[in-house]
């Protein structure tokens, strides 16, 4: 077994928990290296100390599952089989305290699997694999880095129909098109382009509006690629924007550029909020900052750590997050530049490298 697994098994002695059950597919997939959805069906690793671990699948997953997985012992199960009652046929010994992920389980699955094995107590362990997954190792990172380069090449590709008259739909139909194209496995989440007036929505859902000359056009996408995930957001302009939209702009790439010189190894989350929360706040637009400044980025596109303002854990070589600052004036338009960063042993390294200048379509 691996280091997580050792990890798990030390973790496991000191809680006194006899019986680990993972459920989540993206913690199997990182712990084992089987990425799939099950979509209703059961899929679980289960260990427990001095035992290696297992995994059931469902049986139409089996094969993708041995081609794949670090695990050797592999149960399948039927759509007419209780996972469950085979689930209760294959641990070994006393059940005893078992280790559940109460994030992502349902009450329904909850409730089988209480019916099933009968256990007395359960512990969520969702923090522990939160924390293992904190610190990327080389092979995240790489993965990270290959979502990085497709969601530029997308942006670089989607850019060139930027037009008078077009929708913002349009704009979406066309980057999902090219996250195809290009081999990624799809968005990471719903990809976003808004314009206009609409900029000035953080979170704006993409309409029929169509792009008028001035327009700020802003694009907040991202990838799945061999599991892991990329985040990228930059604002351009249609021709000539307004003298505000130029001054915010120019406000939030210097937030961007403070926060990302703050980054290194020891400081904390806070901080990094603060050096980009400085810059907007000294040039009157701090009420127009309305978020925190970015989040955590691997096998999920937001995980742990949320970077804000009251986070007082410490920076550690192999964290990744994004860092987004972005200014919102109602009926004026909004700017938001994000660049997905690592934190290496001596600062930091940005991961995405499209241009930040201003550009002017």
């Amino acid at each position: 077994m691996d280091f997580k697994w050792n990890k798990l098994e030390k973790k496991m002695s000191e809680m006194g928990i006899h019986t680990l059950l993972i459920t989540n597919p993206k913690h199997v997939y990182y712990l084992t290296g089987f990425l799939s959805n099950p979509h209703e069906r059961f899929l679980g690793v289960i260990l427990q100390p001095g035992n290696d671990p297992f995994m059931m699948v469902p049986a139409l997953d089996e094969t993708a599952a041995r081609e794949s997985s670090t695990i050797r012992e592999i149960i399948t199960h039927q759509d007419t089989d209780n996972p469950y009652h085979l689930l209760k046929q294959r641990i070994k010994g006393p059940l005893g305290t078992i280790g559940l992920e109460k994030e992502h389980m349902t009450l329904a699955v909850f409730e089988q699997l209480q019916s099933s094995l009968s256990f007395a107590r359960y512990l969520d362990v969702g923090p522990w694999l939160r924390d293992l997954r904190v610190r990327k190792c080389e092979d995240e990172v790489a993965k990270i880095r290959y979502a990085v380069d497709l969601i530029e090449q997308v942006l670089d590709n989607a850019i060139s129909h930027i037009a008078e008259g077009v929708t913002e739909n349009e704009l979406v139909a066309e980057v999902e098109y090219q996250i195809r194209k290009l081999g990624a496995d799809g968005p990471s989440f719903d990809s976003m382009v808004l314009s206009g007036e609409k900029t000035a929505l953080p979170h704006g859902v993409p309409g029929t509006r169509k792009l008028q000359q001035g327009d700020l056009v802003m694009f907040d996408i991202g990838v799945y690629a061999n599991g892991y995930a990329s985040d990228i957001t930059r604002t351009f302009a249609l021709g000539e924007p307004s003298a505000e939209c130029k001054k915010i702009y120019d406000i939030v790439l210097a937030a961007n550029e403070a926060a990302i010189q703050a980054v290194k190894p020891g400081v904390t989350f806070a901080s990094i909020d603060k050096a980009a929360r400085d810059v907007i706040e000294q040039a009157g637009y701090g009420q127009y900052f309305i978020h925190r400044l970015g989040h955590g980025l691997g096998i999920d596109v937001h995980e742990f750590p949320s970077v804000h303002g009251n986070n007082e854990v410490l920076l550690a070589e192999g964290n990744v997050f994004t860092i987004e600052p972005g200014i919102y004036v109602p009926g004026v338009g909004g700017v938001r530049i994000e660049d997905d960063v690592l934190v290496t042993k001596n600062g930091v390294e940005v991961l995405t490298s499209y241009p930040k200048e201003l550009i002017q379509l």
